[in-house]
């Protein structure tokens, strides 16, 4: 026992030494060989669209305002989703080093490493106890979902990072009630707000702190609360305001979420609802090896009736915001974007620590080695669940433009609008040819649609479905055949009127 004990006081005593350089040193050297690689795994056509967006601000135009993609149609690709901080940030650092994807994984993981730091910060307000600190900054390094993303360019992370430093400085204020926090609070709830707006919800914390603190006080001497409400909403100004712009031009059905009129049965949705519950949150939100903490905590929370605290309602009214967005955008999200749950997982990790806490601040010998020897196996199981996430083989796309991206890059100027596909998504073949143009998909792409795109300026033809590009009526636009590199051919069109 003196010897568990004896580890348990040296992770506690050399708690900075851990979060500052342990934990950085292990997830860089399991991450090394992905920061050579270009885009490639899940929801590679998400990433495809923030790395264009980023190359679009270095290379195209630099105004903060006009995020634009690769496609383009017979408009100038602006498209005004999240206020893209991130993208545009990124972009200043390329204007120092040029172009290149090693950049982007860099800048994301170093990120990353800001959100770890903040959750030891977050944790360190509500428990007060720094060991527990780090060791769940340092299980939330090692949630899979957490360590997959850390080295993708996501505004995603940004907004999660922001917004981890925001909870965790609401916390501080309601603590302390220091004008200080509460600016720095708003600051990064805002920041993580414009870079992705579920994170608004972050401010649930405040808001409710705010009106409970007033109605308590029942409307007397609620000066001070007021004036504080004010300046924190005051600093959120910028994300209301941008999302009041661009909400209205939106054509998807994010803002609608269950409401937009899609039909979807009560069987999908309880498909959705029991993939994420036995699936998603488990394996790659929290980690199996961690959710023994979890289901722990959960058991301490009725056991010691923690629910009768004050600061548990926060907790409880923060989790109501999150569950009612999932809820809401449970058609949005369906089976697949996982990243979407980013908000959830400061909460899952918080319920977590008090599990951690309980089994490692204990007078028992199994506990502790248990909850030791658990905290140790996380990254072994976040490596072998996600690092195959990276495979080149199966990158999610058509390989051979993994393959052949410089051969194909070069057989047309960059200057010339071209046409690629078949292109399940919206961006993924125009990065990897580094062109803007237009997108087809399913192999629908008749000689009329092919006509028009030449008439709107498209000189080249990317295609790797001899269906689309050995029609009669599409194969006559062609002027010839520039390259043939694995499945993908590349084609020169007619000069419009011919």
């Amino acid at each position: 026992m003196n010897r568990i004990i004896k580890i348990r006081d040296f992770l506690k005593n050399r708690h900075r030494l851990l979060l500052f350089i342990g934990i950085p040193l292990l997830s860089f050297s399991m991450h090394y060989r992905i920061f050579g690689l270009d885009i490639m795994g899940i929801h590679s056509w998400r990433q495809t669209v923030t790395q264009s967006n980023i190359v679009n601000f270095y290379e195209e135009d630099n105004n903060i305002l006009d995020p634009r993609l690769n496609e383009r149609y017979q408009w100038k690709g602006i498209y005004r989703m999240e206020f893209p901080v991130m993208q545009w940030l990124f972009a200043q650092v390329y204007r120092v080093f040029g172009n290149d994807i090693l950049i982007s994984r860099i800048l994301s993981f170093l990120i990353g490493l800001i959100a770890v730091w903040g959750i030891y910060f977050l944790v360190l307000q509500l428990f007060r106890n720094k060991l527990l600190s780090v060791l769940t900054a340092w299980a939330f390094n090692f949630s899979p979902l957490f360590y997959y993303y850390t080295m993708n360019p996501l505004p995603d992370n940004f907004a999660l990072c922001f917004a981890i430093w925001g909870a965790a400085y609401s916390f501080k204020y309601i603590r302390e009630n220091k004008l200080q926090s509460l600016l720095l609070a708003s600051l990064f709830i805002s920041m993580g707000t414009l870079a992705k707006l579920p994170f608004g919800l972050f401010y649930a914390i405040l808001g409710f702190y705010f009106i409970q603190t007033i109605l308590r006080k029942k409307l007397k001497s609620i000066g001070k609360e007021f004036g504080h409400g004010l300046i924190s909403l005051l600093l959120l100004s910028p994300a209301i305001a941008w999302y009041a712009w661009v909400i209205p031009k939106w054509q998807n059905g994010i803002t609608k979420g269950v409401l937009s009129g899609k039909d979807t049965a009560f069987v999908q949705i309880w498909d959705y609802l029991s993939h994420h519950l036995f699936s998603t949150f488990p394996e790659l939100m929290l980690n199996y090896l961690a959710l023994p903490f979890f289901i722990w905590a959960i058991w301490l929370i009725f056991k010691n009736k923690v629910f009768k605290k004050s600061i548990f309602t926060l907790l409880a009214i923060w989790s109501l915001s999150i569950l009612f967005y999932f809820f809401f955008e449970i058609n949005m999200i369906t089976r697949v974007h996982d990243y979407y749950l980013f908000p959830f997982l400061p909460l899952i990790f918080i319920i977590a620590a008090y599990g951690i806490k309980d089994l490692i601040t204990s007078q028992s010998r199994m506990k502790i080695v248990m909850a030791l020897i658990l905290l140790m196996l996380l990254p072994l199981s976040a490596f072998l669940r996600i690092d195959k996430r990276w495979n080149p083989d199966y990158p999610g796309f058509n390989k051979d433009l993994l393959i052949y991206t410089d051969e194909l890059r070069e057989a047309v100027p960059d200057s010339c609008l071209v046409v690629v596909g078949n292109d399940a998504s919206p961006s993924i073949w125009l990065y990897y040819v580094n062109k803007k143009g237009w997108v087809y998909r399913h192999n629908k792409l008749s000689g009329e649609k092919l006509f028009e795109i030449r008439k709107f300026g498209g000189k080249y033809m990317y295609s790797d479905s001899r269906l689309i590009d050995e029609d009669s009526l599409i194969s006559s636009q062609f002027k010839r055949m520039v390259m043939e590199k694995g499945s993908i051919r590349v084609f020169e069109l007619k000069q419009w009127p011919d």
